[in-house]
């Protein structure tokens, strides 16, 4: 039995013309599918089957959470997960796509959604993922705080970050001058 097989949806061996399906993906489907994105979760798949003529259109509605890291501090965060999609399969002679439509061979007459499945919930998670304000590890924000670029305020003066100090740029910080190209360049940005 291959680890992908409780995924399989025989499709030419329908009992009636519409079927559902209900499946659990949790952390078992996502260790198995080996995922770098998505690292564990627990969502309701729904998958309602439909036949018409000699076209399958199945219907996917996705619920639940994943676990995913943080843009920000690489900590696990919680991402819901919501969305409905659609899928249109027929039988030919070879495996291929043609547009929107999927073709399986007739004589397997079956599809594996375990794949479709995955590529619909890494597509619903949010390009940036982020923990909400506070919530990151303290000590990686820390850190990025530590490291962050000096800030050029308003008044075309550069000033430090608040959590930037002196002590935090050695000794040179309180000796060096502002290299005056940079004026130049202030005086272009001003003019936009």
């Amino acid at each position: 039995m291959g680890k992908f097989d409780k995924y399989i949806i025989p499709l030419k061996s329908l009992a009636s013309v519409s079927q559902t399906y209900n499946i659990l993906l949790d952390t078992d489907y996502f260790t198995k599918i080996d995922s770098p994105e998505v690292r564990k979760g627990a969502i309701q798949a729904t998958i309602h089957v439909k036949k018409a003529g000699g076209v399958f259109e199945l219907t996917f509605q996705l619920e639940g959470m994943v676990v995913v890291p943080c843009d920000r501090c690489l900590d696990d965060m919680e991402q819901p997960v919501s969305c409905n999609e659609k899928l249109t399969v027929k039988l030919g002679p070879a495996l291929s796509e043609e547009g929107d439509i999927i073709i399986i061979p007739e004589d397997e007459g079956e599809i594996n959604i375990a794949w479709f499945l995955y590529e619909f919930i890494v597509l619903s998670i949010p390009i940036k993922h982020v923990h909400p304000p506070g919530k990151c590890n303290k000590a990686m924000s820390d850190q990025l705080r530590k490291h962050q670029s000096r800030n050029i305020s308003e008044s075309g003066d550069d000033e430090e970050s608040d959590d930037l100090s002196d002590e935090d740029m050695g000794d040179d910080a309180e000796e060096s001058e502002p290299d005056p190209r940079w004026d130049k360049l202030k005086d272009i940005y001003d003019n936009d």
